[in-house]
């Protein structure tokens, strides 16, 4: 599990401009709309300091009753990835085959899945740990209590992410470890009560990504009374 480290009390553009790092954005929304999910990245090794400047933003994330119920692991050697790329590569390749899908397309959608996991200079695994949040006599509370977590794991990871572009570096987000949590844990060696929930490659672009269109505002806005 990652333990939480001394972390420099500096700025994020004096940080980058420290390290020679290009600062991306001059305010908030040109960050948010400036990030974007890549999938191949240069063999450039990322600095600690820089992951401990993602995970700090993750920190700051909001939480049910501040309690953070998350955990972070975080992969830069070949072996542990490789062994996570084996162990879950064997699950999805049943999944997909339950599915029906074409052996040749099974084994073109594993090698590139594995490729990610292997090639990204760094890997950063949000867990869910639910063991501080409060417990109710109810399965209906209690299990509204685990989405507030769910919901509160998802803005540390948006933290995480706006914090990796501002610094210069790019990351993309995959959710395999949902459908395969334990395996996640066996291949790792992981407290079983940590719930791994996504995988975020990170690292340094190779290739600008094609970016998808969103949706119009218009459409999303349902009632504004």
């Amino acid at each position: 599990m990652y333990k939480k480290g001394n972390i420099a009390n500096v700025t994020t553009h004096s940080f980058s401009r420290q390290a020679g790092l290009p600062v991306r954005a001059d305010n908030l929304t040109e960050l948010i709309k400036g990030r974007r999910s890549v999938r191949k990245f240069q063999a450039q090794p990322v600095p600690r300091e820089l992951i401990e400047q993602m995970l700090e933003a993750a920190r700051w994330a909001p939480s049910p009753h501040g309690r953070q119920p998350w955990r972070f692991v975080v992969l830069s050697k070949a072996e542990p990835k490789a062994r996570l790329a084996e162990q879950m590569g064997a699950t999805w390749q049943e999944n997909l085959q339950m599915d029906g899908q074409d052996a040749e397309i099974v084994n073109t959608r594993l090698e590139k899945s594995r490729q990610r996991i292997l090639n990204a200079p760094a890997l950063i695994i949000p867990c869910l740990y639910l063991e501080d949040l409060d417990r109710y006599p109810d399965a209906k509370r209690q299990n509204d209590e685990t989405t507030m977590a769910i919901q509160s794991l998802g803005a540390a990871i948006q933290n995480m992410l706006l914090m990796a572009y501002e610094l210069g570096l790019d990351t993309g987000w995959m959710c395999a470890p949902l459908f395969c949590p334990e395996i996640v844990c066996q291949a790792l060696e992981l407290d079983t009560r940590l719930i791994p929930h996504a995988l975020i490659p990170v690292g340094y672009a190779a290739a600008n990504p094609q970016r998808r269109e969103r949706l119009p505002l218009s459409t999303l806005i349902v009632r504004f009374d």
